[in-house]
């Protein structure tokens, strides 16, 4: 992946994160005016997950926008896992919310108050398709660009869309049932804020693994073995290890070749194995290649 590729994809992440944060700015005003109109406690949890939204949607953008600048001497390998701390930010946020929404609700549902209005289930209907929308399309640019970042914005969106959802079905109950099930609306959000917390674990436990230098997918692995040991002269590949940075990978792997090459040529097939990584995964970002000389044994080889 070249650095302009790198920087378009970066581009079109900030892109995406600048619309959900305008989309969320006017949903969360709209639920909240709804919410405290209304009498729905569920619709305000809903706001304040959606003002969460905004935040989350602010430190993807930030992130990314960190992650376009070039190396530096104090950072020598780029500034690439701003997206993943930015991912990580955001995994945290939905936990605090659903630890605040949760809170809140308990509160409420040992409170008398006014059933919801009815008004309020038609703005949770148009809250619902709008954010489920958008987070299939965040959600799909996200998977194409590799981005954690915009996935875990997506998965903001989705609960959004699920928050409002249990809204929905709460101030349902609540209305049908009438006196003496008011409280419905409020189980719903508690309902809600436990879908936050597993959102929130479930984005944030990948992240922790990137920055601590996780090894992704066997698939990789086992592709970047093969392609260099496909490379004329490579006797044996072995101790292949792969991390993470941002939407692309750092390869450092070992190399054996006959024992009579020389350093000139080990240095040019070196040179010719990172060609060949670099040209055939476009999302290996760097590869550092040792070279050693072939001493018999299977190593890391794949099998035929």
């Amino acid at each position: 992946m070249t650095t302009a590729q790198i920087g378009r994809t970066l581009e079109r992440g900030m892109r995406l994160a600048q619309l959900g944060l305008v989309i969320n700015a006017g949903l969360a005003v709209a639920k909240l005016l709804a919410g405290i109109l209304g009498h729905s406690y569920a619709l305000v949890a809903d706001a304040i997950e959606s003002t969460s939204d905004v935040l989350a949607s602010l430190i993807v953008w930030g992130g990314l926008r960190v992650a376009t600048r070039s190396a530096t001497e104090q950072y020598p390998f780029g500034f690439a896992r701003a997206e993943q701390v930015a991912t990580a930010v955001v995994g945290v946020m939905l936990v605090g919310a659903g630890i605040g929404i949760s809170i809140e609700a308990v509160r409420e549902i040992r409170t008398p108050h006014h059933a919801p209005a009815p008004f309020t289930l038609v703005v949770l209907v148009l809250v619902i398709l709008i954010k489920e929308v958008l987070s299939r399309y965040v959600g799909r640019a996200g998977g194409e660009m590799g981005s954690g970042a915009i996935i875990a914005d997506a998965w903001h969106h989705r609960s959004d869309a699920i928050t409002s959802a249990a809204a929905f079905v709460g101030i349902s109950i609540a209305l049908i049932k009438g006196p003496g099930w008011e409280a419905a609306d409020d189980w719903a959000a508690l309902v809600a804020s436990g879908i936050l917390l597993v959102n929130g674990m479930r984005i944030i436990q990948p992240a922790v693994g990137d920055l601590m230098d996780r090894a992704p997918s066997a698939a990789l692995i086992e592709r970047v073995m093969m392609i260099a040991q496909s490379v004329p002269d490579v006797q044996l590949v072995e101790k292949v290890m792969i991390r993470k940075a941002g939407v692309g990978f750092f390869v450092d792997l070992h190399v054996q070749a006959a024992p009579t090459m020389s350093l000139h040529d080990a240095h040019i097939l070196s040179g010719k194995v990172k060609s060949a990584i670099r040209a055939a995964e476009p999302r290996v970002l760097g590869a550092l290649i040792h070279m050693e000389p072939f001493e018999g044994g299977r190593g890391n080889r794949p099998d035929p």
